[in-house]
């Protein structure tokens, strides 16, 4: 089964601004980390950098290597993620390398290559651009309903996926406000969990606490905001000029903004149990 076309299919909103060329992120690593954090910043989505076999996913190396195979379709369509995957020097312990990688390049840098290899601008929705959309037929049935959404069944070809479809203009929702709103979220139904169902449900919650951001994050803000005002014609720059900028920070310089990461994630963590016991509470009611 293969939910990526889904996802793909369904996206909203609208793609960030390309900071730098393909040609650059490829050379510099420092300025591709940068341009992929500035990237899921402005879209609302979390960034991590995953750990397979015990070591951080060289990310660059992955999107250079998916990318100098003509992207993310075409690796897919030619069965190329194994061949992708002899290139990083995994642990022979490490199993499903190729499911991995394929996986978190989907969920981190799909939307980046679209944008940076693909020079897609605009309308997630109308995407334009050298590369033609994805097209398909589909029949789908709705499942069930809840707040935001709809639990639905596509039948694709010979597949049947079944996924959560969020609406990102509920009322007294914003797509800013509620990032996991924006597309199809596929699933697996299983007998015996209706607890993890319920949690998926709750994510499109108005009343869940806004995620916490880094000191990095706060860092990016302020520079952002004052390069914009000096340099209002050079904003492709700013994500390599910021990135330089925290690179050179003293540790005591960068303790302050990383205190504000840690007073941001106190906060955070202080309304998740004050969320979490008020969902008990209405529970119990």
């Amino acid at each position: 089964m293969s939910p990526e076309k889904v996802v793909t299919a369904a996206n909203g909103g609208h793609y960030p601004v390309q900071l730098a060329s393909h040609e650059d992120v490829v050379k510099d690593r420092t300025l591709f980390i940068n341009t992929l954090r500035s990237f899921h910043f402005s879209l609302g989505t979390k960034f991590q950098i995953p750990v397979i076999g015990g070591k951080e996913l060289n990310l660059h190396v992955l999107y250079v290597e998916v990318t100098k195979r003509g992207g993310y379709d075409k690796v897919v369509g030619e069965k190329k993620w194994r061949e992708i995957s002899s290139v990083f020097d995994f642990s022979p312990t490490t199993t499903s390398a190729s499911y991995a990688l394929r996986k978190h390049y989907f969920t981190l840098l799909y939307r980046y290559e679209l944008v940076y290899f693909f020079r897609l601008q605009g309308s997630m929705l109308n995407q334009t651009g050298t590369r033609p959309p994805p097209s398909f037929q589909a029949v789908g049935t709705i499942d069930g309903k809840f707040d935001c959404g709809y639990l639905v069944s596509v039948k694709l070809g010979n597949e049947t996926l079944n996924g959560v479809l969020y609406h990102p203009g509920y009322p007294g929702s914003s797509a800013s406000a509620h990032p996991m709103c924006t597309a199809i979220i596929p699933y697996t139904p299983q007998l015996h969990q209706a607890g993890r169902r319920a949690r998926r449900r709750r994510a499109g919650d108005p009343g869940r606490p806004k995620p916490n951001r880094s000191g990095y994050n706060f860092f990016f803000a302020e520079k952002h905001s004052s390069l914009k005002s000096l340099y209002p014609n050079r904003e492709r720059e700013f994500t390599k000029m910021i990135g330089e900028s925290w690179n050179n920070l003293s540790p005591e310089e960068r303790e302050v903004y990383q205190s504000y990461g840690l007073k941001d994630k106190e906060r955070y963590q202080k309304e998740m149990k004050e969320y979490k016991e008020r969902l008990k509470m209405g529970q119990r009611c």
